[in-house]
């Protein structure tokens, strides 16, 4: 098996045969009025539009707007692009590996994205996670952030959703990953450190995990130390893929967390089938479990699964002394959140 790893996709920018295919008639023809509008020459066979084009980069970012205002999202799908050149001939089969005009207008779009993917130009943030037995920090979450040329930093939330709209999620989440690593070595962590991976990524974990593990083991970190945190449990749809994957991780000796417990049904099925070493119970219950007894009720029962079956529980997104007190009294066993401290550049050595 392989990974879904994919190359950065770039555009042609030598002179080129733009071929623009489509198996609806109708859309066809919509695009050859497109180019009318354009005034430019092309030529129509059966559901094929061709034009030559000194430039293509140059064309679809000259015509971006124009393209995103005349054509629906469903249209932009279904429009495939070619680019045929010396180093990339018409064929039957090249055809195969025609690209949906969609994607071409998102690398344009997401071109910061692109650049700080290529360039590799992301920092790892790190929010503390505190031990409940004696209030010292138990470990740290790295979370990601893209820095832009002038030094501002691009969210994780908006990297990953241009991550998944180009198919670079595979390419992002090993680059994250391995980032967090160096970082926390550069920076001495002596705690544990919770790494999120997304699993739907990965085919072969001995092929696909590789570099992580190689980093690990050259930067002389315990295994027990590092956490690997499942992310976007209910995208998973293999389990027995996941449980596969995740022994991987245990069979280096690191740990495993579950992030985001007790959002749908399909969570509660994940603690039962990969039996994780922590569960982080998603921010949407702690967020005023105080005042709200239906939240109280839900902590209480993935409190008692957790100690039933000898699992850590962590409550993620603490934001005030009633919502810990409460948590405390149900019974807790790590916690984490603005209470204590937002993510920083810096680690905060002390609480």
């Amino acid at each position: 098996m392989k990974c879904k790893c994919k190359q950065t996709f770039k555009i042609c920018q030598q002179k080129s045969n733009l071929h623009f295919i489509s198996l609806v008639p109708e859309l066809s023809r919509k695009f050859s009025q497109f180019l009318q509008k354009l005034s430019l020459d092309f030529k129509v066979e059966e559901n094929i539009v061709s034009l030559k084009i000194d430039n293509p980069k140059v064309f679809f970012e000259e015509n971006f707007d124009a393209l995103k205002t005349y054509f629906n999202s469903l249209e932009l799908k279904e429009i495939k692009v070619y680019v045929e050149n010396e180093q990339h001939k018409l064929s039957f089969s090249t055809i195969l590996s025609a690209k949906p005009l969609e994607k071409i207008l998102n690398f344009i779009e997401d071109k910061t994205f692109f650049d700080i993917l290529e360039n590799k130009s992301i920092t790892s943030h790190f929010q503390p996670i505190i031990d409940m037995n004696n209030n010292s920090i138990f470990g740290y979450e790295a979370l990601v952030r893209g820095v832009m040329p002038n030094g501002d930093l691009v969210y994780p939330d908006v990297l990953f959703e241009k991550s998944a709209r180009n198919d670079m999620d595979f390419n992002f989440d090993r680059l994250c990953r391995e980032n967090a690593l160096k970082t926390t070595a550069v920076k001495k962590v002596d705690a544990k450190v919770f790494i999120n991976f997304i699993p739907t990524t990965i085919y072969d974990p001995k092929f696909c995990l590789a570099s992580t593990v190689k980093w690990a083991n050259q930067l002389e970190f315990d295994p027990k130390n590092i956490v690997f945190e499942v992310v976007e449990t209910q995208k998973v749809k293999d389990t027995e893929h996941l449980k596969t994957i995740l022994n991987y991780y245990r069979e280096q000796g690191f740990l495993i967390a579950l992030d985001d417990v007790g959002e749908g049904y399909s969570s509660l099925n994940m603690i039962i089938d990969l039996k994780p070493d922590i569960i982080k119970v998603d921010r949407n219950i702690i967020n005023n479990i105080d005042k709200d007894e239906m939240k109280r009720s839900v902590y209480k029962a993935l409190r008692n699964l957790a100690m039933e079956n000898d699992i850590k529980i962590l409550a993620e997104g603490v934001e005030t002394p009633y919502e810990l007190a409460t948590l405390k009294n149900i019974g807790l066993d790590y916690a984490q959140g603005y209470y204590f401290a937002k993510p920083a550049a810096e680690i905060i050595r002390q609480i």
